[in-house]
């Protein structure tokens, strides 16, 4: 096998690897980069389209948000995912398109992806020329999975992103009967500070902090990714709603977070049994909620945003690079009543890293906007903290060699340090290829 790293080498973004067995070339997902600008996998046009396959682990855009590229530039072979990912990756993809409007993306490319596409269930193995795949579940977002590579002489694992926690919606990922020779691993959170509160003192925290915002006639904004977390979020305060513990309020979802919300629905059997129960013994449907308002219009935004009634609002996007945030922000960031919860990862020179360091004024759409809002951060995490990852690693048999990648360098390289004795360890930079 030989791999070559085209993204998420030494940063977060734009997972994208290459690898080649004696008669196959597949990529092991074609992810972007969203910041200030938009960075795309280093890979060429002539790579792309010499391709096998593009093998997707999940729908976030940091890793399937370049598949429509590789199809308008001639790439004709099939994207490999699961039913959830690929209808997530269509919204997501769509969502990003008609915001960002890429010059590198044909306008047939999303309807050709959508041809080309191979659904695969968990568990599934299926074949590229000479190399045998599947899929396994990866508890980071609906549909999101590790890959299992083998070329019948070396089994490759790839872990995308991953969480070995129990979450609202999911199981943990997938560690049993593990068997590997060669580990891609995520290290988003493989700093030795890495270390995750329990999810019910967090949220204990936060639903604390959202009650004193209502009592005080405010209201709470929650930037987040609209697939994944959101939900997530939805579900803990439409439980927490239901029981009294936060005061009534109206509690509004904003952006493609509905769309999500329905494709989770519909796959509700790639949730925890203990959700599909509620909906199929209970007839409690914590998709579809009458706590929740879906936002559809400017001029139900701007009720909220001018009306004089509590709300929390949860909105994409998570990392306020674009979407319905923006224009909150734009009109509530002044007031001190209000509060913005941030749930989510950060990145570097994105505005939520600029909120997040507490930056009082700020450029939205152009304009000068003096920051008095509270602004919070409440680790909410759909990714494997630094134990986690131990953990996952000690469970795979036969395991030789680990690449690290999907993260911040000094953690990185943290990580690496932590584990050399025992494996073969590679911080990959960009463009670099190794073969074994």
């Amino acid at each position: 096998m030989k791999l070559t790293f085209y993204g998420a080498a030494g940063e977060v973004g734009r997972s994208c690897i290459l690898l080649e067995s004696d008669k196959a070339k597949i990529l092991l997902d074609a992810g972007i980069k969203l910041g200030k600008e938009v960075e795309f996998p280093l890979i060429t046009d002539h790579e792309l389209k010499a391709l096998d396959g593009v093998v997707i682990s999940h729908a976030h855009l940091d890793h399937s948000g370049y598949v429509p590229h590789i199809y308008s530039v001639g790439y004709e072979g099939f994207m490999y995912a699961t039913k959830p990912s690929f209808e997530l990756s269509n919204v997501l993809i769509s969502d990003y398109m008609r915001i960002s409007t890429p010059t590198n993306v044909a306008k047939d490319s999303v309807s050709r992806m959508q041809r080309h596409t191979r659904l695969m269930e968990f568990h599934q193995e299926f074949r590229i020329n000479d190399l045998t795949l599947k899929f396994l579940p990866a508890g980071h977002i609906l549909g999101s999975a590790m890959i299992e590579v083998s070329d019948g002489k070396n089994v490759l694992l790839y872990t995308g992103d991953i969480n070995l926690r129990t979450t609202k919606l999911l199981d943990p990922a997938y560690s049993e009967h593990l068997k590997a020779d060669t580990l891609i691993t995520e290290s988003t959170y493989s700093g030795p500070d890495d270390v995750f509160q329990s999810e019910k003192k967090v949220i204990d925290q936060m639903l604390a902090s959202i009650k004193e915002t209502i009592l005080q006639g405010g209201k709470v904004l929650i930037p987040s990714f609209g697939v994944g977390r959101a939900q997530e979020v939805l579900m803990v305060l439409d439980d927490y709603m239901k029981s009294g513990l936060i005061p009534p309020a109206k509690l509004y979802m904003d952006g493609m977070i509905g769309k999500a919300m329905r494709i989770h629905r519909h796959n509700v059997i790639y949730c925890r049994d203990e959700l599909q129960k509620r909906i199929l013994l209970n007839d409690d449907d914590p998709f579809k909620s009458k706590n929740f308002y879906v936002v559809t219009t400017k001029q139900q935004r701007n009720r909220i945003i001018h009306g004089s009634e509590s709300a929390i609002v949860v909105t994409t996007s998570g990392m306020l690079t674009g979407g319905p945030i923006l224009t909150y922000l734009l009109h509530m960031a002044s007031d001190a009543k209000n509060k913005m919860l941030l749930v989510g990862f950060q990145a570097e020179g994105t505005l939520g890293r600029e909120f997040e360091n507490g930056a009082k004024h700020v450029k939205i759409d152009e304009k000068d906007v003096t920051v008095n809002l509270k602004v919070e951060k409440y680790h909410l995490s759909a990714h494997a903290d630094r134990q986690q990852l131990l953990t996952l690693i000690g469970k795979i048999d036969g395991l030789k060699r680990i690449f690290i990648v999907h993260g911040d360098p000094a953690k990185s390289k943290d990580f690496q340090q932590a584990i050399k004795s025992k494996y073969e360890t590679y911080l990959p930079e960009l463009a670099s290829h190794y073969e074994f």
